[in-house]
């Protein structure tokens, strides 16, 4: 009899433990499922990136003036300089700039004897220098007008030395009164290509995750006119995706 009820008790507890068992187990897994659909749903998003384009006029021209000369003596080779900045400062007046938006940078003169190696034949003239005025204006359009003009230089006697290094250069400063803007058109435009992921996965699109700013980029718009500029800027943004 005593055996009975001890064998009783013991599958009692058996079936007890059992079933805490099972309950614990549907329970873990119950969790673990919506552990697991908290965890799919929060790791499905979307990155994409949007574009922002826009044409804008130069605001600044730089204008170098690269000039040479040569003589046989330094006190020539002085004159000659000052001469040549006469005529193009004087050019410049004529064609109406402020003779404030105007600089010189100190001359680079050279000993052409002392270049000579192996007995090899002398220039004409012992020393050389070269020049540059830079005319700084924001009068775009009327350095425009006044480039072909520059001809006239030349009948004056003035060589100028035009080159890649002194190329006329038009830019554009006034980037910062429109970055908000095209942040924000960007910005638009990488939503519209999230939403059209999401509409094609069945899916809708959620809050910004994460967003990341290109840099702006500035160039000319050709070749043929760059005094107009293309401004673009990228940005790369991270969208949650919902049912």
């Amino acid at each position: 009899m005593t055996g009975n009820v001890r064998n009783t008790a013991v599958l009692g507890s058996a079936v007890l433990l059992g079933g805490l068992l099972a309950l614990g187990l549907v329970w873990s897994g119950s969790y673990i499922k919506g552990a697991a659909e908290v965890w799919q749903q929060s790791s499905r998003s979307v990155t994409v990136r949007g574009l922002a384009e826009r044409d804008v006029e130069a605001d600044l021209v730089l204008w170098p003036f690269n000039y040479t000369v040569s003589a046989n003596s330094l006190s020539d080779l002085e004159q000659q300089l000052s001469n040549g900045e006469g005529a193009i400062r004087d050019f410049l007046q004529a064609q109406g700039f402020a003779p404030e938006h105007v600089s010189s940078t100190p001359p680079r003169i050279t000993d052409q004897y002392s270049n000579q190696y192996g007995g090899g034949q002398r220039p004409d003239e012992r020393y050389r220098a070269e020049a540059t005025l830079l005319l700084r204006s924001p009068d775009v359009e009327g350095v425009i007008e006044a480039i072909p003009n520059a001809t006239s230089l030349v009948r004056e006697g003035v060589l100028l030395s035009p080159s890649y290094e002194y190329r006329t250069e038009f830019l554009f400063t006034g980037l910062d009164a429109i970055k908000p803007e095209m942040i924000a058109a960007a910005t638009a435009d990488a939503r519209n290509a999230a939403q059209q992921f999401a509409e094609d996965s069945g899916s809708q699109v959620g809050q910004i995750r994460q967003a990341t700013q290109g840099y702006f980029s500035i160039e000319d718009l050709d070749s043929y006119t760059p005094q107009t500029k293309r401004v673009r800027v990228v940005t790369t943004v991270d969208y949650s995706l919902k049912d």
